[in-house]
């Protein structure tokens, strides 16, 4: 287990170590700007929305290519439908647990904790079967772009080096590895969160 807030690859920290045959992204949930019970990435409220190449981007597809990149499969997802749906396009193999369904215009509703755990506890030993690391892929220059909620959010967020402004509320940054990207994305996010004034007027 890894605990802490600080590490290299945020949330798949260790996968670059060479040890790892597959990867679980458990409680997942949509990006922000999605549809999805707790849809956001990284920050609670102030990011409006990511985008790795034009596709917008959740946490799980932000870091499906981080893994992507040493060779390991993302094996299994959990979280609401709508993060089971998202993953369906960077992790279509992976097996999925939806806890929650998020229906228009309605509460989420949520099975029992007992059958949800044992729902996992299936797919997880399921997913093991497909845990093989493979070829890493190489799959870029990754352009990623994030929008705030605030104009004075993506100012900040400039003091990162390669990190420009492309709107008013918009930032964008391009490197050849998402490992690169991933690492600005944390810079990024972090200074944004700092930047946040906790009071208005």
């Amino acid at each position: 287990m890894l605990t802490g807030r600080h590490k290299a690859l945020s949330m798949v920290e260790g996968v670059q170590h060479g040890d790892v045959d597959g990867i679980a992204f458990i409680g997942y949930h949509a990006g922000a700007g999605m549809e999805g019970v707790l849809a956001h990435t990284y920050l609670a409220n102030q990011i409006t929305g990511v985008w790795v190449n034009d596709v917008r981007a959740s946490e799980g597809l932000l870091n499906a290519h981080v893994v992507a990149e040493y060779g390991v499969p993302v094996v299994l997802v959990t979280g609401d439908d709508h993060a089971c749906d998202d993953a369906l396009g960077y992790a279509p193999e992976a097996r999925k647990v939806a806890v929650r369904t998020m229906s228009p215009g309605t509460r989420p509703s949520a099975a029992p904790p007992a059958r949800t755990a044992a729902d996992i506890r299936a797919a997880a030993k399921d997913a093991a079967s497909i845990a093989v690391r493979h070829e890493p892929v190489r799959g870029g220059p990754f352009t990623v772009e994030v929008e705030f909620d605030a104009e004075h959010l993506a100012m900040a967020s400039t003091v990162v080096p390669g990190v420009r402004r492309t709107g008013e509320r918009r930032i964008s940054y391009t490197h050849e590895t998402m490992y690169e990207g991933i690492r600005t994305f944390k810079a990024v996010t972090t200074i944004a969160s700092a930047a946040v004034e906790e009071q208005y007027g």
